[in-house]
C-alpha cells in the first residue's frame, strides 16, 4: 500500500508560535494555564497537558488571584474585557495571540471608532469572533451567509465586512460581491452614494491550504483527514477535500479507522488541519505503514 501524507498540512505559523511559547513557559514555571482549549486538537492538548499546561476560563481568575500562576492567551485572540480582569485579579498574561488575528482585532476596532457598520463572516462563538465582537462592544453582525447578511444589514449604514481568519475564500467572495451588488443598486436607484468596504483578512496560508488539498485528495485513493471535530478549520478544509475526493474519512484518532475503506485501493493520503500536529500524522502512517507494508 503506498501510504503519503500530506506536505502541506499541519500546523499553520500562528499555531506553531503559540506551541512554542506555552513549550518555552512550562520549561520555566510550574504554574502554567491556558485560555481555553490552546488549539483545536485533542492529541496536542494531551501533550502539553502531559507536561504540565492546565486549562483555566476566565471565570475562574478569581481562583488564582494574586498568585504567581501565568495565564497563556491562545492563538485565538480575547476581547478586552479578558485583560481587565486579569488586571483586576493581577494575573500575569502571556497574550500569544496570532499575529493576523491581533491585526484584524485593529482593524475592527478602526472601523467601528469610525462608525462604520461591522460585519463579520464567522460563527458567532467561535473564540476569535468572540475576540473581534469584544472590540466593538458586540455592535456587530456575524454572518455565515448572503442571505443571513441581506436580511441583517442596515444598508442606510456605511458598512465594512471583514472574515474569520479561517473561513472560506470562496464564500467570503460570494458574500462580497453579492453585498457590491447590493450597495451598487442603491447608489443607482437613490442617486447617492452608500459606501461599502470588504477586506479579505482569510490567511493566506488557510486560504493556500485549500488548493494544494484539492490536489493531493485528487491524487490518492483513499483520504484520511486527521483532526479535531471541534475545529472550525478542519471542518471547512474536509468539506473541500470530501468534495474532490468522496472516498475521504474524518478521524480524530487511529482506532476510528475502519479498514474496509482501503479494500480494492492502492493509495492512502493522510491529511489535516492547521491544528494537526504532524507527529501525529506521522503515527497515523506509522501504524497502516505496520498493518499493510511489513
Amino acid at each position: 500500500m503506498n501510504i503519503n501524507i500530506d506536505e502541506s498540512a499541519g500546523f499553520c505559523w500562528g499555531v506553531v508560535r503559540t506551541i512554542d511559547i506555552a513549550e518555552k513557559i512550562l520549561s520555566e514555571n510550574k504554574n502554567v494555564y491556558i485560555l481555553g482549549q490552546i488549539i483545536h486538537n485533542p492529541k496536542e492538548s494531551e501533550r502539553l497537558e502531559s507536561l504540565g499546561l492546565k486549562t483555566i476560563t476566565v471565570e475562574e481568575f478569581k481562583n488564582i488571584a494574586n498568585s504567581e500562576a501565568i495565564v497563556i492567551i491562545r492563538a485565538h485572540g480575547e476581547p478586552p474585557a479578558t485583560y481587565k480582569k486579569a488586571k483586576k485579579y493581577n494575573i500575569t498574561i502571556i497574550d500569544a495571540t496570532c499575529p493576523l488575528v491581533r491585526a484584524l482585532q485593529k482593524r475592527v476596532k478602526k472601523y467601528y471608532d469610525l462608525g462604520y457598520q461591522i460585519l463579520i463572516f464567522g460563527k458567532k462563538e467561535h473564540a476569535e469572533v468572540i475576540g473581534l465582537r469584544g472590540v466593538c462592544n458586540d455592535e456587530c453582525i456575524v454572518i455565515n451567509s448572503i442571505d443571513a447578511a441581506l436580511n441583517y444589514i442596515n444598508f442606510s449604514r456605511k458598512t465594512v465586512l471583514v472574515s474569520q481568519t479561517t473561513k472560506d475564500r470562496k464564500t467570503f467572495y460570494l458574500i462580497k460581491e453579492q453585498l457590491e451588488k447590493k450597495y451598487q443598486q442603491l447608489t443607482e436607484n437613490k442617486k447617492k452614494s452608500f459606501e461599502f468596504i470588504a477586506n479579505d483578512t482569510i490567511c493566506k496560508y488557510v486560504a493556500n491550504r485549500e488548493e494544494t488539498l484539492k490536489k493531493f485528495a485528487v491524487d490518492n485513493d483513499v483520504v484520511l483527514f486527521v483532526a479535531g471535530k471541534n475545529s472550525s478549520n478542519a471542518n471547512m478544509l474536509f468539506t473541500i477535500c470530501s468534495q474532490a475526493n468522496p472516498n475521504s474519512y474524518f478521524v480524530e484518532d487511529y482506532n476510528e479507522i475502519n479498514f474496509s475503506w482501503f479494500i480494492g485501493k492502492k493509495s492512502i493520503g493522510i491529511t489535516g488541519a492547521t491544528s494537526t500536529p504532524q507527529w501525529f500524522m506521522e503515527f497515523i502512517k506509522s501504524k497502516l505503514d505496520t498493518k499493510y507494508n511489513t
